[in-house]
């Protein structure tokens, strides 16, 4: 035990008294003292207590914005609250707990205006299939991330469930929707009698995007 700490050694007493042994005996062997081992478990004792306290509080930061703030938006609000607290402790805490916040998905909503011309909605709701490649749907989505905004435009095949292609940009352009699209069709060159379904944003009622289908 040369290698341990007198927190560590007074941490090993304190169990093996669960066990019956006299406590003097234990401190002789361990080479601490009484006043040592006292003081050691009471500093142990008030680090608990203030975890526990702060864990009470980050629980109920946790659950009332839905399970989705980190460790980030946790420490901020603990500090709107008045704890004086590092922000690796309240990480340490989180992970102790098993607390890690959502990053929500969120439908990117862009400008549609007066831009192309708008599909008929051939799908209608019907979304059944016989078979791979009948239907596919598109769309572009967007994650709030820890360094930014992140945007996903995939192509999923109905019948299987299958992301077929997709492209992630850090900006929702055009570009975006070509390689999304070259992808596609590097895959499956043969697309014929295939339904793209989508919403009528302007990525979709781009020139480029109809005469590529």
């Amino acid at each position: 035990m040369c290698s341990a700490t007198q927190g560590e050694k007074a941490a090993l007493v304190r169990e093996l008294r669960k066990e019956g042994h006299r406590l003097n005996d234990l401190l002789e062997a361990i080479g601490l003292s009484r006043s040592i081992y006292y003081y050691e478990l009471g500093k142990t004792d008030k680090v608990k207590k203030r975890n526990a306290d702060l864990s009470v509080e980050i629980v109920d930061i946790f659950n009332k914005n839905k399970k989705r703030y980190g460790v980030r938006r946790v420490h901020r609000e603990l500090l709107n609250r008045g704890f004086q607290v590092n922000h690796k402790r309240v990480q340490r805490i989180m992970k102790q707990l098993g607390l890690f916040g959502k990053r929500p998905k969120e439908k990117y909503h862009s400008y549609k205006g007066d831009v192309g011309k708008i599909a008929d909605n051939i799908i209608n709701r019907d979304f059944s299939t016989e078979k791979p490649l009948q239907k596919c749907a598109t769309d572009v989505s967007q994650f709030n991330l820890s360094w930014g905004k992140c945007y996903i435009s995939p192509t999923l095949d109905m019948h299987t469930n299958e992301i077929i292609s997709y492209n992630l940009s850090r900006n929702p352009n055009m570009e975006q929707i070509k390689d999304m699209l070259n992808k596609a069709f590097e895959q499956f060159p043969s697309l014929q009698g295939m339904i793209l379904h989508s919403d009528q944003d302007w990525q979709y009622r781009h020139a480029f995007y109809r005469n590529e289908l």
